[in-house]
């Protein structure tokens, strides 16, 4: 099983990244996807998360209009488009999967997402 994100980078506030988290191992569809981010001496932060067949998504009020989170099933990955980054978003941006029958859970290793001028 692994899901490795990819995407992240450094970038000035107001900008935009997409990250993409790509899975394998498991039964893609039947997993909800979350995407979250974590600076240090912080706890996790659940970003956005999208279900299995992409129909229902959430999202956290702190990025809430400033991010859409989306998934491809036939290419076994999701998707994080942000945009208005702003210096407080720099965090490593993970995602994870819950499994909709199974009940395990499976997470990236992340990516670092650096705001600054």
């Amino acid at each position: 099983v692994q899901l490795v994100e990819s995407g992240g980078g450094s970038v000035q506030p107001g900008g935009s990244l997409r990250l993409s988290c790509v899975a394998s191992g498991f039964t893609f569809s039947t997993y909800a996807l979350s995407w979250y981010r974590q600076t240090p001496g912080k706890e996790r932060e659940l970003v956005a998360t999208i279900a299995t067949d992409g129909g229902g998504t959430n999202y956290a009020d702190s990025m809430k209009g400033r991010v859409t989170i989306s998934r491809d099933n036939a290419k076994k990955t999701v998707y994080l488009q942000m945009t208005s980054l702003k210096p407080e978003d720099t965090a490593v941006y993970s995602c994870t999967a819950r499994g909709l029958f199974s009940g395990y859970v499976y997470r990236g290793q992340g990516t670092q997402v650096t705001v600054s001028s």
